[in-house]
């Protein structure tokens, strides 16, 4: 989570106070070198169970189950979903519901190589799944598994460099894909990359290193007083236009916008003013957000704006839960990760942004109500489902909405975002 987090206060529950019965399905990237998404780990949770852990029928059905109910396409935007799997789920062929084009199985480190594991992996492997080792840490019983795998996963935070570097050593000889998991600063990320790994897990590429002192560019300032007119009602469309032509590339990215297949209008939009006509206020403020958010995250990751596009549209979805204002908890959502498009810290940015206080104060990691709805979903994106089931107790807020809220907000934010491609 963010440096600057600070969590609300919510009761600490244990597994039997957990709010039963609920399919949790999160995401987390895993991203090359170039901070590329290379494919997303699917994270479950059903009733009270944590993370897919363990084995067991129930287990194993349930996670195949929430695989196809969510959609793999979906939830993954056409990469490949990184599923993990029991002993039941493969050697059971239960795995085989799952498009072997877009799944990679992940074989848990507590699983034992039995000779019927071995025998169904190679199997699925000749139809075309493919395979990561998660957790891996060599053992000779593993060898079989080791040349089926596509992948091996090694956990940073919970390894040592001399045992890593060991790792890979006995993998040289190998050609699976080496992914560095749980890496949370771009310092990790470097030293894994130094190390010899190829992909890399975490939340590093949201947390760049910060520049202190640094003042916000000139061209952001019009972005953030564009920000500041749209709030506005009813909006001064003179001025707005103005403010925006003076932008090229803002005023393309919105243009563009207008004519995508995210506004559905028919007739081609080729001006500011003319926008602002065809789609109404409402929709011009949407769109000229995304586009805005667009400029601000330029040069950084492309998975940041997709997060920042998760968060504002779900805020905003899941608003009337909270009784909270859906515009405002767009822009809290989305202004979340502007530490990690600008390098500057919330402390800096908050100031200038066209915010009330108790937004500003949210941002800036205060347990207010305001910050109810990005508190949750920040749990939600670590898989800590015990915070997000507090949450949902403490503030009485409709667990099922949430979650559907989460699901239209993940295919909203793909379609945006290949809108502004």
């Amino acid at each position: 989570m963010p440096a600057n987090f600070v969590p609300a206060q919510v009761p600490e529950l244990s597994p039997p106070d957990l709010a039963g019965g609920l399919r949790y399905v999160a995401r987390q990237p895993i991203l090359d070198a170039r901070r590329r998404v290379h494919g997303y780990e699917l994270l479950f949770r059903a009733g009270a169970e944590s993370v897919f852990r363990g084995e067991g029928d129930l287990a194993t059905r349930t996670m195949l189950d929430n695989t196809v109910i969510f959609g793999l396409d979906q939830m993954t935007c056409g990469l490949p979903a990184f599923v993990n799997c029991t002993t039941e789920s493969l050697t059971g062929a239960l795995v085989e519901v799952l498009p072997p084009s877009m799944t990679v199985l992940e074989i848990l480190e507590s699983l034992e190589p039995t000779q019927d594991l071995i025998a169904a992996c190679r199997k699925l492997k000749k139809i075309g799944y493919r395979f990561a080792l998660d957790d891996f840490i060599w053992k000779p019983e593993k060898l079989p598994l080791v040349q089926l795998a596509d992948y091996v996963k090694i956990d940073f935070a919970a390894t040592k460099k001399e045992s890593r570097r060991e790792q890979l050593r006995l993998l040289s000889n190998t050609t699976v894909a080496l992914v560095a998991e749980k890496v949370e600063t771009e310092a990790e990320q470097k030293e894994a990359v130094d190390e010899g790994f190829n992909l890399f897990q975490g939340f590093f590429f949201c947390r760049p290193v910060l520049l202190m002192g640094r003042k916000v560019p000139p061209n952001r300032l019009i972005h953030i007083q564009i920000l500041e007119l749209i709030q506005q009602e009813p909006l001064h469309l003179r001025q707005l236009a103005e403010l925006v032509k003076r932008d090229a590339s803002l005023t393309f990215r919105l243009l563009r916008l207008v004519n995508s297949p995210v506004c559905a209008i028919r007739q081609e939009v080729r001006s500011i003013e003319t926008a602002l006509v065809v789609v109404g206020e409402d929709s011009f403020r949407r769109i000229a957000t995304l586009a805005i958010a667009t400029e601000l995250n330029a040069g950084q990751p492309a998975e940041i704006l997709r997060m920042a596009f998760v968060r504002g549209r779900f805020c905003e979805l899941a608003a009337s839960l909270c009784n909270l204002n859906p515009t405002e908890q767009y822009l809290l959502g989305m202004f979340s990760l502007l530490p990690a498009m600008l390098r500057m810290p919330m402390t800096d940015l908050a100031p200038s942004l066209p915010l009330r206080e108790p937004i500003r104060t949210a941002l800036q990691g205060a347990a207010t109500a305001e910050r109810t709805l990005l508190h949750w979903l920040e749990c939600y994106e670590q898989g800590d489902w015990v915070h997000c089931d507090a949450i949902v107790q403490s503030f009485a807020l409709n667990q099922a909405e949430i979650v559907r809220s989460y699901r239209a907000a993940v295919v909203w934010a793909d379609t945006a975002l290949r809108s502004v491609a």
